[in-house]
């Protein structure tokens, strides 16, 4: 996975597509191209049968051209980086800023495209994807580009409840406004902990606990486990924002409706 800072400060999580999901992508368009193009010259040829040698050697170089370079270049354009083989397989060629590439990036991918795919079949291509990071091919080297996983699994929506031993006394404590860092650290945790070893995630809560420790008033009941008083602080200090937002609405709701009052009081 690559980290992409945005100009906001906002951390962008993009995963590459794996070599093994871009070649079978590149198949797929490969396969669709020469079946499309074989059809279109028999097509043709059969439709017209008095063709001279310069006709005919015109016709298979323009539709060549056609189905390896225009039709790529066209399609990667119009849908910001998907083919028929990306649709298939989850894909989206981004630039390596994540932004979405343009005619230029999509018109140098498909030049070389041509030369990586057809003309050395498909050795460049492998060659040059199977030692890079992220499967990049040459085009996407020149272009500034790479393909990503554009289908990614729902993250499963992380449901926490404070355990009834420690309702009183998360609703008495004073718990002051945690650092960033540390709210950031223990929400990660909280998300990570079930994917964890026992005795890494042990080790991890006890010492976000004795650092959130500081920060609440009085500590929780002896014999709390690290990692349950993590939850009920997390649940409490989401509860306590919750009703301060809603308070602030309701303040807000009131001023407006006064406000708008004719005549104003």
């Amino acid at each position: 996975m690559s980290s992409i800072v945005t100009g906001e400060a906002v951390v962008l999580e993009l995963r590459p597509a794996s070599f093994a999901a871009r070649s079978l992508s590149a198949l797929i368009d490969v396969v669709t191209i020469v079946l499309l193009y074989i059809l279109s010259l028999l097509v043709i040829f059969s439709t017209i049968r008095n063709l001279d040698q310069a006709a005919g050697t015109a016709i298979i170089t323009g539709l060549l051209i056609f189905y390896t370079v225009i039709v790529p270049v066209t399609l990667e354009t119009l849908t910001r980086g998907k083919s028929l083989g990306k649709y298939a397989m989850g894909l989206r060629v981004v630039r390596d800023d994540g932004g979405s590439i343009r005619f230029r990036q999509a018109l140098i991918r498909g030049l070389l495209g041509f030369f990586e795919f057809y003309m050395s079949f498909g050795t460049i291509a492998f060659l040059v994807s199977i030692f890079n990071q992220k499967s990049k091919r040459l085009g996407d080297l020149v272009a500034g580009t790479y393909a990503m996983r554009g289908r990614v699994p729902a993250t499963p929506e992380l449901r926490l409840s404070t355990p009834p031993y420690l309702l009183g006394w998360s609703q008495l404590a004073d718990i002051a406004r945690l650092p960033d860092g540390l709210a950031r650290r223990i929400s990660q945790f909280l998300n990570q902990a079930p994917k964890m070893t026992p005795v890494s995630r042990d080790n991890l809560a006890r010492s976000l606990a004795d650092e959130a420790s500081g920060w609440v008033s009085p500590p929780p009941p002896a014999g709390t486990m690290p990692d349950a008083f993590l939850v009920a602080l997390s649940v409490e200090r989401r509860e306590r924002d919750y009703r301060r937002l809603i308070a602030a609405k309701v303040r807000s709701d009131a001023l407006g409706a006064r406000l708008n009052r004719l005549p104003f009081e």
